[in-house]
């Protein structure tokens, strides 16, 4: 079975909320985490010819355990590939999938460039669920 993992800024407070909202709808735990920043995540970027610096994208890897060369999603391919894993309330915004990248990916790096500014920097705080951090490969 896949493990579907999904790699975002862990400096970000945008993103932590995000993924904790995920964390929240994800009852079955289909996908897992790690902050693009952690020494699992820059190996696997590493690997894969991807920045290890840039972190304004999310990396939506389909399957830690198998991973193929270019088989990552990114930016709002990534963040529909997440949500479908997730399912539930998230299938709804997977039908932007018909509208292409180039229409969908300016307006995700238009929040990625202003995220800091708008939601400041993650500041860390225990989970509200400790069985959330099983779902973490790193943190």
């Amino acid at each position: 079975m896949p493990q579907p993992v999904l790699l975002y800024d862990g400096d970000c407070g945008l993103c932590n909320r995000v993924v904790r909202l995920l964390l929240r709808t994800d009852k079955a735990g289909r996908l897992s985490y790690a902050p693009l920043q952690s020494a699992l995540a820059q190996e696997y970027l590493r690997q894969q010819g991807l920045p290890t610096e840039d972190f304004d994208s999310l990396v939506f890897v389909p399957d830690w355990a198998e991973p193929v060369v270019g088989a990552y999603r990114l930016r709002t391919d990534g963040a529909l590939a997440a949500a479908a894993v997730v399912g539930g309330i998230w299938r709804l915004v997977t039908w932007t999938r018909l509208l292409p990248a180039g229409v969908r990916d300016p307006f995700y790096r238009l929040v990625a460039r202003s995220r800091y500014a708008i939601f400041g920097a993650y500041c860390p705080s225990p989970l509200p669920d400790p069985a959330w951090e099983k779902r973490f490969l790193a943190r």
